[in-house]
């Protein structure tokens, strides 16, 4: 009832594994195809006139009824459209998704890097993609809530994702990088630290930088699957840390 298949599985070899497909490659991806002209206007209008409304108020204090007022429409005509905030906040995000997957498609196909080296540069782009996105990315978290709890592991953007995480621990496996694991699961434990909730967390009421988080990450995530040892005083002793811990 409760299991998932591995979305990027490989046949045993690393040249065997194929890059998933882009997050808005379904057959609904693109709401716009397809759409009459006065709609797809529309659909345009309402999207212009909420990033405006979001970049002077913020994401989080601006509604739906207030971007249907603006616009001029009725919020019928809006929810249409845009069942929720979520899907509004999501379409927002088109242009900064595609343009991350072309780099993540880019940096992923260097012959020369190992798996584990691969996945390194796929979560820094990440990072880079949820500093660069949050408020937006935290709408789509937070509308998955309530029957649409599991849509947040379910959307295509999630997916992807999951599937470029397994594809590169496959490829680890056939080079024998990591010990044997559990790839679909363990690419969720892989993408765990990066979910948008607990990054803003971490951003907003931590204090922590960027830099900080992802070099955590590194520490917890790559050298993990490595089986590295910790190497005592390596990150400082407890009361270093302490203070690294104040001064973040």
């Amino acid at each position: 009832m409760f299991g998932r298949a591995g979305s990027g599985s490989c046949g045993g070899a690393a040249a065997s594994c194929a890059f998933p497909p882009p997050p808005w490659a379904g057959d609904d991806a693109d709401p716009a195809r397809g759409e009459r002209r006065d709609a797809a206007e529309n659909r345009q209008r309402i999207l212009a006139v909420a990033r405006e409304l979001f970049a002077a108020r913020g994401v989080d204090h601006v509604s739906m009824h207030e971007i249907a007022r603006a616009v001029g429409v009725g919020q019928g005509t809006l929810y249409r459209r845009f069942a929720h905030k979520g899907l509004l906040c999501a379409a927002l995000l088109a242009d900064s998704t595609r343009r991350f997957h072309g780099e993540v498609a880019t940096r992923l196909a260097d012959p020369s890097a190992s798996p584990l080296a691969l996945l390194d540069t796929f979560l820094t782009l990440l990072a880079a993609h949820l500093e660069e996105n949050a408020p937006l990315l935290a709408a789509v978290s937070d509308a998955s809530c309530g029957e649409r709890r599991g849509s947040l592991y379910e959307n295509p953007f999630y997916v992807w994702l999951h599937g470029t995480v397994a594809m590169l621990l496959e490829q680890a496996l056939a080079t024998g990088e990591v010990a044997p694991l559990d790839v679909p699961l363990a690419a969720d434990m892989v993408l765990a630290p990066l979910m948008i909730d607990l990054y803003v967390h971490h951003r907003r009421v931590g204090g922590y930088s960027p830099e900080r988080i992802l070099a955590t990450v590194r520490r917890v995530v790559l050298d993990g699957l490595r089986g590295e040892p910790v190497i005592a005083g390596e990150w400082g002793t407890s009361a270093e840390c302490r203070v690294m811990s104040d001064e973040r």
